[in-house]
């Protein structure tokens, strides 16, 4: 449950405490250590805190055991548990840019093979798993390499907090302001609260963050929503109070924290807080985004799964920059990698370019315009590529199976469409290109996706959730 305010308090505790003795030496203390991954490799250099453009991934356990155990009975929550909010804080190199992706809870994703580093156990991979049980069996270092594979960027640094860690942050600020539009009364999270604008704390701060029921449509989005209300209130409140300046309540709240924390080995230092408390102490909430990685309803209507065209172009446009503006400049990004001995990635070992199944579906009602596709993608030397008729649709959008991923960019280099129209889908063979009516202009002609609508909102902006009448 921990957010980028908690991170900013900690840190900014740090840099006031950091020769201070015995304040440094207890905030220290209290902050458990876990290895950044379970296992996935990293292709980054090492990252220098200071200046490089970093992601640190901030996950909510839904543990049950030791103090959280008034929230349930520790069989409630497996393992490591699970991670109850999973946000992803991206800063940019200037630090003129943050952005904060939401992952819902229920999204279904690969989880990677993973090891516990604690105890040297190994686990399988689990495809089509929701994402929160991704730290369950390993740990959150499961939780960063499922990040890492689902986005293609690296996670630098992790931070992992309880159920207690909300409570007792949100008495040590004195409350957090929180809108409702009606009256909720929501008995599953204990969230009560009346119309309008209340200020809570405690357990009823906890309960705000997890209630599921009381907002939107009652699914994983809405609650999504008003977790990203709460941080901009937080955040506003932080620093319209100037409690950044002041040591005292600084300690304090940082002291609640640290009680219930866990971070990456990398990050387990009074230096390296005080380094991201240097990046963070001057930052204007209204350049904070709030983003829902975008999803569609699962075939399991209570799962969601990635929106393959929206997701796939905001994370290319990332993966480029913190800058949402900021278009994919490569004619291929570093998702399609070719030349690798193992043959990992692009087409299957040996396989040439005639032998990559590609069909062009046709969803244009254009007589003249797949043709005219396929016949380019036999001059690039896909010559099996033939034409399907398929439903009529908006977007067009280039697909691939495992393995043929640097296929789909070769595909997507031949057609001169942008490199974020390629996202994988393991329910077709090889490469498909499903031709758009938004294509009417001709492929080349097709423009990279605007990603700028999938901000929710800035941490400046006051919002009022609205309350779902069933819940």
């Amino acid at each position: 449950m921990l957010r980028l305010v908690s991170l900013v308090v900690i840190t900014a505790a740090a840099a006031v405490v950091a020769f201070g003795g015995f304040w440094a030496v207890r905030l220290i203390t209290n902050v458990d250590s876990f290895d950044l991954s379970a296992g996935g490799e990293r292709s980054e250099g090492v990252t220098d805190d200071r200046t490089d453009r970093l992601q640190i991934l901030v996950l909510g356990s839904d543990t049950r055991s030791g103090s959280n155990d008034g929230y349930g009975a520790e069989e409630d929550s497996e393992g490591y548990g699970q991670s109850d909010v999973m946000m992803l804080v991206d800063i940019s190199e200037d630090n003129d840019t943050i952005n904060i992706l939401s992952f819902p809870r229920d999204l279904l994703v690969d989880i990677p093979s993973c090891t516990d580093k604690q105890s040297g156990q190994a686990f399988d991979a689990r495809p089509g798993a929701m994402i929160n049980s991704a730290m369950r069996d390993a740990g959150p270092g499961c939780a960063v390499d499922t990040v890492n594979a689902v986005t293609g960027l690296e996670v630098d640094h992790f931070m992992l907090a309880d159920f207690h860690a909300v409570t007792e942050l949100s008495n040590a600020v004195g409350g957090v302001d929180v809108c409702v539009t009606e009256a909720v009364d929501e008995p599953k999270s204990g969230l009560k609260l009346p119309a309008g604008t209340s200020s809570v704390q405690g357990e009823q701060a906890l309960a705000f963050l997890r209630a599921r029921a009381a907002f939107g449509d009652g699914g994983d989005l809405g609650r999504i929503q008003a977790q990203q209300a709460f941080l901009g209130s937080l955040a506003r409140k932080v620093t319209d109070e100037g409690t950044l300046r002041n040591p005292q309540r600084i300690l304090r709240i940082a002291d609640a924290l640290t009680r219930n924390l866990t971070v990456d080995s990398g990050l387990a230092s009074i230096p390296a807080m005080v380094t991201i408390a240097d990046r963070l102490k001057d930052i204007d909430p209204a350049d904070v985004n709030f983003i829902a990685v975008p999803t569609v309803p699962a075939a399991d209507p209570n799962r969601l799964q990635l929106d393959g065209q929206t997701a796939s172009a905001l994370f290319a446009v990332l993966r480029e920059s913190a800058d949402l503006t900021t278009p994919v400049s490569d004619e291929r990004d570093d998702r399609f990698r070719t030349g690798d001995e193992d043959g990992s990635t692009g087409a299957p070992k040996d396989t040439s370019a005639s032998d990559v199944p590609v069909t062009v579906a046709d969803g244009t009602a254009d007589p003249a315009l797949v043709p005219a596709a396929v016949e380019a993608l036999h001059d690039a030397g896909f010559t099996g590529a033939q034409a399907m008729p398929a439903p009529a649709t908006p977007v067009t959008g280039i697909y691939y199976s495992e393995g043929f991923a640097d296929a789909a960019a070769a595909v997507a280099a031949a057609l001169g469409v942008p490199v974020t129209t390629v996202s994988s889908d393991d329910s077709i063979h090889g490469v498909q290109i499903y031709v758009g009516t938004d294509a009417e202009d001709g492929l080349d002609q097709l423009a990279a996706p605007d990603v700028t609508g999938t901000v929710n909102q800035t941490a400046d902006q006051v919002s009022c959730q609205d309350t779902n009448p069933f819940g």
